[in-house]
């Protein structure tokens, strides 16, 4: 092959007995998880926030980000569940730029895999401790995810990923919700697919083991808008987008139809500051439409606590280094916005 190849790296099993969870994280995850379940079986009609900066950039303004959610997350606890959104691997289109905390701990510094899987894990174990949330994150690949497969909450695959067979296959032996993404085509069918694969049982090969999943029920859709052939972007939240979708689920029998609109990427063009329009504009389709309302178990945002994004090396704190974010101010109000309208 035509790579150095650097190091082995520390299998899972090592880096859990390093940094073992407490009974507080436990009884935590436990808690949290039966609570995000209920949700998308439909035995609660709490809406799910999925909010958090686009990359977990450092640890400590991502870490001060979520500690600002907790006292908002009590105000609204009676209509939304807030799953905080820690992504550590960002899915480069092109190959260049950040590609998340899990290459490089230190965003200035030369990538670092080993220290990235250990920084992965540290951040999220510290976010539950203090702020009492589990937290989502992106498996942009297949075999870190037992690296973290004992305290994450939500997993999402991604508009690139989501017609891969590896992606579709570890999903099914998850046993948190994870979000198909539709892919950047925006052809349904292929999120379809990889949600009926998702939730159906398989035998595969899964680090270097054969492995039989039992699938993986709360297995959902992820409307993240779409690009045309020309490259121009196209939304799919609208009410026929979503009248659509409830059409796509009713010809595919599936368990716990669910879908998560995502505020931002293709659906706002990454004009971030579309999104609180967006997810008003969906609460409204739930209010003309029962099945549309009994479909939208909640949004994805992407929020920071400085509106918009930054070059890495200008240092603004709690200013996103990859897409555009909503910042604190207008992520609160919208919120609070939210829950006055279920």
């Amino acid at each position: 092959m035509n790579c150095e190849f650097e190091r082995k790296l520390t299998i899972p099993a090592e880096v859990k007995e390093q940094y073992p969870v407490t009974s507080k994280i436990s009884d935590t995850v436990e808690k949290k998880r039966a609570e995000l379940k209920a949700i998308f079986e439909g035995r609660s009609d709490k809406l799910v926030l999925i909010i958090g900066p686009c990359s977990a950039d450092n640890e400590d303004s991502v870490l001060d980000y979520m500690n600002r959610l907790v006292p908002v997350q009590e105000k609204v606890k009676d209509k939304i569940m807030l799953v905080p959104r820690i992504y550590t691997g960002k899915p480069r289109t092109t190959g260049e730029g950040y590609k998340g905390l899990l290459h490089q701990p230190d965003p200035s510094g030369k990538p670092d895999v080993f220290k990235g899987i250990i920084a992965t894990r540290h951040i999220h174990m510290r976010g539950i401790e203090e702020t009492g949330f589990i937290f989502a994150d992106e498996m942009l690949y297949t075999e870190n995810y037992k690296y973290l497969d004992d305290i994450l909450g939500y997993v999402a695959v991604g508009a690139r990923s989501v017609e891969d067979q590896q992606h579709r296959l570890t999903a099914s032996g998850i046993e948190v919700p994870v979000g198909m993404k539709n892919p950047t085509s925006g052809d349904y069918s292929v999120m379809m697919n990889a949600i009926k694969a998702a939730q159906g049982k398989h035998s595969f090969i899964y680090r270097g083991w054969a492995v039989h999943s039992q699938g993986n029920p709360w297995a959902h859709a992820i409307l993240r808008g779409y690009t045309d052939k020309l490259g121009v972007s196209h939304p799919n939240y609208h009410y026929e987008d979503l009248l659509r979708l409830c059409n796509a689920y009713e010809s595919m029998p599936l368990s716990n139809p669910a879908v998560i609109v995502d505020a931002n990427h293709a659906n706002s063009g990454k004009k971030y500051l579309e999104q609180p329009r967006i997810v008003m504009d969906v609460l409204n389709s739930c209010r003309s439409n029962g099945s549309i309302k009994n479909l939208v178990k909640g949004f994805m945002i992407e929020s920071y606590i400085e509106d918009g994004a930054q070059k890495i090396g200008e240092g603004c704190y709690g200013k996103s280094i990859t897409d555009p974010c909503l910042g604190w101010e207008k992520s609160e109000r919208l919120i609070y916005d939210i829950a006055d309208m279920i």
